[in-house]
């Protein structure tokens, strides 16, 4: 009976025990119950509001750029702001510059120094040996002279920078009933047909060689007979200096002014 009492005993002591436990887990749930949504709706609110104070934020200094970009960029209309950097590349042209100065020098304002000159037509050379050379004479009233002046055959500079040099000159020969060259004997058989294009540098007073080409030619003196020679290169010029072009035979020269010119044009400062 003893045993018995003491398994009883047992019995109501686990019961009693796990029935204590459940209790207190049942109150443990209970008073964890009313704060864990507030802690959640806590979360909830502080980050909302830290969205929104972020979101704030971003549109002032958003709002503040484009007020400072449209206070300090000038108004123009949009098409005018599109097109300038499309003209500019397909008019291949540097941004216009002042010329030197000199008063002479008025150009546009969208132009560029520049210069072409066809032959003088009207002009005679005097028929020497093979080797003697003329400077051609260029006709400034039938070309164009862009912050450039002529004289005396020769181009002067107005504006420093690196430009292209470039001439043409065409040599022809046919003989003619009653010729009078100074009473001449003429003998084109072994013609030499040389062309220069010298650089007078004004600051060093020194003559410089561009460029030269040519050839030389075996003529009929009773036929007509041709030759050009065309030649062309990039170089730095200054304020003063000059560009000439020399030829031998200058008598033989074309003069037509497609076949006979000269030129340059500014490339860059």
């Amino acid at each position: 009976m003893a045993a018995s009492h003491d398994y009883r005993g047992y019995l109501r002591d686990s019961v009693d025990l796990e029935a204590t436990q459940h209790h207190r887990f049942h109150s443990v749930q209970s008073s964890e119950s009313p704060y864990r949504p507030f802690l959640i709706g806590t979360l909830a609110i502080m980050g909302l509001l830290q969205v929104a104070s972020s979101v704030a934020i971003l549109l002032h200094l958003t709002g503040y750029l484009q007020e400072v970009d449209l206070s300090s960029t000038p108004q123009r209309p949009i098409e005018e702001i599109q097109s300038e950097p499309v003209m500019n590349a397909l008019q291949g042209q540097p941004k216009p510059r002042k010329c030197g100065n000199r008063n002479r020098c008025k150009i546009p304002k969208d132009s560029v120094p520049s210069a072409h000159l066809p032959i003088r037509a009207n002009h005679e050379y005097q028929v020497k040996g093979q080797l003697y050379t003329f400077t051609i004479e260029w006709d400034n009233n039938q070309g164009t002279l862009n912050c450039i002046k002529y004289d005396k055959g020769k181009l002067f500079i107005d504006e420093p920078g690196y430009y292209y040099v470039y001439a043409k000159t065409c040599f022809r020969y046919y003989n003619i009933e009653g010729q009078d060259v100074s009473n001449v004997q003429l003998d084109v058989s072994n013609v030499q047909l040389i062309q220069y294009i010298y650089h007078d540098k004004y600051q060093q007073n020194t003559r410089v060689t561009l460029s030269k080409t040519g050839s030389t030619l075996r003529w009929n003196n009773m036929s007509y007979n041709m030759y050009c020679a065309q030649q062309g290169r990039g170089a730095r010029l200054e304020l003063g200096d000059a560009l000439y072009v020399n030829v031998s035979n200058a008598w033989l020269l074309d003069r037509e002014k497609e076949g006979t010119y000269f030129g340059v044009i500014k490339l860059a400062n």
